[in-house]
C-alpha cells in the first residue's frame, strides 16, 4: 500500500516597522549582541508595553491580502495572550501572543505545481513577538545570549495541513513570500530570518486519520525547506513499516547531513498556559481603519498575478515566476510598457526562463540585471519585426549581459541583422539543395526529417541569419519541382 505525507506550515514573518512590537527600540538586523533592547525588552520590572500601531496596519494589510482585498477575515476585535514557557532567551519567561482570538481568521493563497492549481487554506495569522536568540561558540561551550531580537514583531501564519508534498509546500512558501513582500509588510529575507519556516509532517494511508505530525523548525531556504520534508517523510514511512513509532516531536534539519533530529517532545496548546494579558487591552478595529489601509496598500501578488492570466493570457505558471516577487513583477510591467498581447507574452516567458536562469546563475536579483526592461522590449521586438530571428536574439542577450550596450548597437557591430533578402535566401537554398541529393530524395520520399536537416544546413551557411520562414517557404517550393526543367 501507498502512503499520503500531509503538510502544514507556520511562517514567520518578520513585519516591517521601524521599531518592535511593545516598545520603542529599533528592529534593524545586525546591530552588536544587547545594543537593541530597551528595559521593555529585558523585562525589567515595572515595565510596559505599548503595542506597536504599524504591526497592526502590517496584520490588517494581510487580511485583506488573502481574501482577495475583502475583509471579511479581519477579526474586529482580537486580543494578546501571555504564552508561558521558560528559556534563558526569554527573559519575560513568558512570550506575548495570540491565542483564541488572532487578527487575521482563515483565507487562502492558490499556488501551482506540474501544471495542476490548488488552493491552500489559512487557518489563522496572529502578532506576536519574537525571542531573543541563544548563542553557543568556543572550546569551552561558552554561552551567550543576545536580546536583540526580543520583541521584534512578527506576523506568524497557519496553515491547513492542505498540502501532500514537498513540492507543494515549497510553492507555498513562495506564493506566500512573494505575497508578504508585493504588500511590503515584510522585506523576505531568509538569510537574515526575516521569514522563516516551521513544517507540520505526517504520514497515513491515502483516507485513512492524520498520523502523528513531527514539527521541523527555523527552516530559512525553501531548498532547505524541501529536503526536511522529503527526509521526514522518508524517516516516518520506514518507522512505520519497521514496525516502530512516531511520537509527537520538534526536530530540527540538518543540512550538512540532509537528516532531521529529534529536538524535545512537541508541546500542546495546553502546555503553555495561555491566558489574556493583562497589561494590553484588546485591539479594536474600525472599518474606517481598514479602508485606510486598503487605500494605501500595494496590489497584491495574487491579485497581480490574476491580472497577468487573465488580462495579458499568460499561463498561470509563468505569471507566478513572474509575481514571485516585487521587483521581478515591477520588471515585468516596466518591459511591456505599451506593448501588444503577443509581445507581451514573449516577454513574460522570455523573463521566466532566460532571464530568471541567468540571474541564478550569478546570485543576483533582478534589480542588479544589466539588461534595462526597455533594452529586453526592444530586443522582442527586433525578432517580430524580422530583423534578428529567435536563436540571434539569445546571441544578443548574452552580450548584454556582458556589457556590450545595447540591442541595436549590438546587432549593427556583430551584422547580426537576419537576411529576408529573396534572392540571397534562394542561392543559399538552391546551394545547399544541390549539395544533398541523398536527403533530397529522402524528403521527396516523405521522410520530414531530412527536410529539417536541409534547413538546419541553409541557416548554418547563413551564420544563422536567415529568415527560417523564408527559408522553409523557399525549400518547399524549390523541393516539390526539383529537379528544376532542364537541370
Amino acid at each position: 500500500m501507498t502512503w499520503e505525507v500531509v503538510i502544514g506550515l507556520e511562517t514567520h514573518a518578520q513585519l516591517l516597522t521601524r521599531s518592535k512590537l511593545f516598545s520603542g527600540a529599533a528592529s534593524a538586523f545586525g546591530a552588536p549582541p544587547n545594543t537593541q533592547a530597551c528595559a521593555v525588552d529585558i523585562a525589567l520590572p515595572g515595565v510596559l508595553p505599548v503595542l506597536n500601531r504599524r504591526a497592526v496596519e502590517c496584520a490588517i494589510r494581510f487580511g485583506l491580502a488573502v481574501n482577495a482585498m475583502s475583509a471579511e477575515n479581519v477579526s474586529r476585535r482580537s486580543i494578546f495572550a501571555r504564552k508561558n514557557y521558560f528559556y534563558p532567551d526569554l527573559p519575560k519567561g513568558y512570550q506575548i501572543s495570540q491565542y483564541e482570538m488572532p487578527i487575521v481568521r482563515g483565507g487562502a493563497i492558490g499556488i501551482h505545481v506540474n501544471g495542476r492549481e490548488k488552493r491552500i487554506r489559512l487557518t489563522r495569522a496572529h502578532l506576536e513577538e519574537d525571542a531573543g536568540k541563544s548563542i553557543h561558540e568556543g572550546m569551552h561551550e561558552v554561552s551567550g545570549i543576545d536580546l536583540n531580537r526580543a520583541g521584534t514583531p512578527l506576523l506568524e501564519i497557519v496553515s491547513e495541513p492542505d498540502m501532500r508534498s514537498a513540492e507543494e509546500a515549497v510553492a507555498y512558501a513562495r506564493a506566500l513570500h512573494g505575497l508578504v513582500t508585493s504588500i511590503r509588510i515584510c522585506d523576505g529575507n531568509m538569510q537574515e530570518g526575516s521569514f522563516r519556516c516551521d513544517a507540520n509532517v505526517s504520514v497515513r494511508r491515502p483516507g485513512g486519520p492524520l498520523g502523528t505530525r513531527r514539527e521541523i523548525k527555523n527552516l530559512n531556504s525553501f531548498r532547505f525547506l524541501q529536503q526536511a520534508i522529503e527526509y521526514e517523510a522518508r524517516w516516518q514511512i520506514e518507522t512505520l513499516e519497521g514496525g516502530g513509532r512516531v511520537e509527537q516531536a520538534t526536530v530540527l534539519f540538518d543540512p550538512d547531513s540532509g537528516e532531521t533530529h529529534a529536538m524535545r517532545t512537541k508541546e500542546d496548546a495546553h502546555d503553555y498556559r495561555y491566558f489574556p494579558d493583562p497589561d494590553l487591552l484588546p485591539v479594536a478595529i474600525s472599518e474606517e481603519w481598514i479602508e485606510e489601509v486598503r487605500r494605501a496598500m500595494p496590489e497584491p501578488s495574487t491579485v497581480k498575478r490574476a491580472r497577468f492570466s487573465s488580462g495579458l493570457g499568460i499561463p498561470a505558471a509563468t505569471a507566478a515566476v513572474l509575481t514571485a516577487d516585487p521587483d521581478t513583477a515591477d520588471y515585468f510591467e516596466r518591459a511591456i510598457a505599451g506593448a501588444p498581447g503577443e509581445l507581451a507574452r514573449q516577454i513574460a516567458n522570455w523573463i521566466a526562463v532566460s532571464t530568471n536562469a541567468k540571474l541564478n546563475e550569478r546570485g543576483i536579483s533582478i534589480r542588479e540585471s544589466p539588461v534595462a526592461p526597455d533594452e529586453l522590449r526592444r530586443l522582442l521586438e527586433r525578432v517580430a519585426d524580422g530583423t534578428i530571428s529567435g536563436k540571434i536574439a539569445k546571441e544578443v542577450d548574452d552580450a548584454m549581459w556582458s556589457g556590450e550596450g545595447g540591442v541595436d548597437a549590438i546587432i549593427e557591430r556583430r551584422g547580426l541583422r537576419q537576411i529576408s533578402d529573396s534572392g540571397e535566401l534562394e542561392r543559399a537554398c538552391d546551394e545547399v539543395i544541390g549539395a544533398n541529393p541523398r536527403q533530397v530524395a529522402d524528403y521527396r520520399a516523405g521522410k520530414d526529417k531530412a527536410f529539417h536537416s536541409l534547413v538546419g544546413q541553409v541557416m548554418k551557411a547563413t551564420r544563422g541569419k536567415a529568415n527560417p520562414q523564408q527559408v522553409n517557404e523557399i525549400l518547399r517550393r524549390k523541393l516539390a519541382s526539383w529537379p528544376p526543367a532542364g537541370g
